[in-house]
């Protein structure tokens, strides 16, 4: 039997063609004397805000525990109009800390839950169901741009300056869900639009991308999930990128007509 051997070097390489975000140099580097959060740096002033914060995040788990019990339409009525006020808490929350990341990263997960990760589009109905099934356009058009801007501003207030710079492990935990958040939305919507109309906000960039472009972003916040620690993210950031699954698809053919079986092995 031929035997393969590859440098490091081809394996990066090859690494690089299947997952065009990989970088064998990359790293985050976690850094527990650096402020938990990098736009609050007074521990107590810290605590106090974690404090409320997990006093709402309470409040959804067990609205998510009586709805599991209780399987009821009222129960979701419940359930949406304490969603909603735990959105409201979150809102008043960021209107004092308007830099607090985590809180709007709760607060985009919250709206999913609420509208489901298809809210990009003019139907929201899909699996898993959103507590509101059939939202007025409007109001799912506006709840959507809330979310997609708390993401965004949430990734741009933690993101490091450079890749070696340092983070916290909370940081480097909020940007992970952050990341991997979007890349839900844009996921669904990726797969979906095909079968619905896309129905963005005006001025959103959105508005504009194919569902190829959806299917991209999606894999490129999948693979900055995965690299600020969430694993998940991580593993679907390739199988979600039709460039990479084409590149490797030819690598692989490539491989196969020089090396033949043996490659395989």
């Amino acid at each position: 039997m031929t035997h393969v051997s590859l440098s490091r070097r081809d394996i990066n390489v090859l690494e690089k063609i299947k997952d065009p975000e990989s970088d064998p140099t990359a790293g985050i580097v976690i850094d527990q004397s650096l402020p938990r959060d990098p736009h609050i740096t007074d521990e107590s002033v810290y605590d106090a805000v974690v404090s409320r914060e997990r006093g709402i995040i309470r409040t959804i788990q067990r609205l998510e525990v009586e709805l599991n019990e209780t399987q009821s339409l009222d129960s979701n009525d419940i359930a949406i109009q304490g969603y909603q006020t735990c959105i409201s808490d979150l809102q008043s929350l960021i209107s004092e800390y308007p830099k607090y990341a985590s809180a709007r990263n709760n607060r985009a997960q919250a709206l999913r839950r609420l509208y489901g990760d298809t809210m990009l589009l003019s139907q929201t109905a899909s699996m898993p169901m959103p507590l509101i099934e059939q939202p007025d356009p409007a109001e799912r058009r506006a709840q959507a741009l809330v979310a997609l801007e708390d993401l965004e501003c949430s990734i741009a207030l933690l993101s490091p300056a450079s890749p070696r710079d340092p983070l916290s492990s909370q940081a480097a935990r909020t940007l992970a869900m952050a990341h991997t958040q979007r890349a839900a939305i844009y996921l669904k919507t990726s797969n979906m639009m095909l079968h619905r109309s896309l129905d963005v906000a005006e001025g959103r960039r959105e508005a504009q991308w194919s569902h190829l472009d959806f299917a991209e972003a999606a894999s490129q916040d999948l693979a900055l999930g995965g690299r600020y620690g969430n694993e998940i993210a991580k593993g679907l950031a390739v199988s979600v990128n039709p460039t990479a699954k084409l590149c490797g698809q030819m690598v692989r053919e490539a491989m196969k007509r020089e090396y033949g079986p043996a490659f395989e092995a």
